[in-house]
């Protein structure tokens, strides 16, 4: 039986099934990442954090779309450091928590959101989904990908994705390692539910010290890269003219025209 976890969320949708936590983005219609949601992301990852009945968490979006990204009109001068904040905190949640996260993934799993994704333990796609990270095209990059992107699928096939912010379908992302698999859209969700009862037959405590070795490598490093990541896109990006540009073009719907510095 699920029971919700709690019920003044505006952007998300949180219950409890079991030991599974779910969490759905719920930002019609394509569950964009805005300084709210991020709020309310934090909010509940930390309220399940301190479930000791919880071992997995899952996270997806309605509306047939994981997300498109992060809010573009957050992007601005005046919003730029505090959504950054807010995005990063998100992100060191999930790097964080002893539960088993597992992304599920539909539609659209763009910019923020493939970061979103790409952090979880687990990630399931649908072969159909959109993956990219086209921040590139507005003149911006991706913090998160530029510090962990490489280490899921290679420096190369990262430094392509970033810099060229190509998009690719499911079935790619689970080949270059994205995803641990792509299924048809009708049979991601038994794919998704089938791996949730596997974890949920193991010992939590188990899982949490596992997961701590697992990632006692990259922990030692992530922290840093992203801290240097968000302060190069604070300090030299959102100096340059085209960066602005990029923002303003994309919300005028128009091709941005390029000063080149």
């Amino acid at each position: 039986m699920a029971t919700t976890v709690q019920t003044t969320f505006s952007r998300l949708s949180v219950e409890l099934v079991r030991s599974c936590a779910r969490i759905a983005l719920r930002n019609p219609p394509l569950n964009v990442i805005d300084i709210p949601m991020m709020e309310e992301l934090v909010e509940a990852l930390a309220v399940i954090e301190q479930r000791s009945d919880v071992s997995v968490v899952v996270l997806t979006g309605e509306g047939g779309s994981f997300s498109a990204g992060v809010n573009v009109a957050d992007h601005t001068v005046d919003k730029i450091e505090s959504m950054l904040e807010k995005f990063n905190a998100v992100i060191r949640a999930v790097v964080a928590t002893k539960k088993v996260t597992i992304a599920a993934v539909y539609g659209n799993c763009l910019g923020g959101g493939a970061e979103l994704a790409m952090v979880c333990d687990m990630v399931y796609t649908s072969a159909s989904a959109k993956w990219g990270f086209p921040e590139i095209k507005l003149g911006c990059f991706p913090p998160v990908a530029c510090t962990a992107l490489a280490g899921l699928v290679g420096q190369k096939r990262a430094a392509e994705l970033i810099l060229t912010g190509r998009m690719i379908d499911g079935m790619e992302a689970a080949q270059i390692g994205l995803a641990c698999c792509a299924s048809e859209d009708e049979k991601l969700k038994a794919a998704v539910e089938s791996r949730i009862e596997e974890v949920l037959r193991l010992s939590p405590a188990a899982l949490a010290v596992t997961k701590k070795a697992c990632y006692a490598w990259d922990a030692m490093h992530f922290d840093k890269g992203l801290a240097r990541a968000e302060k190069i896109y604070l300090e030299e990006l959102m100096k340059t003219v085209d960066v602005h540009e990029g923002i303003r073009a994309f919300m005028e719907k128009r091709t941005p025209k390029w000063a080149g510095k």
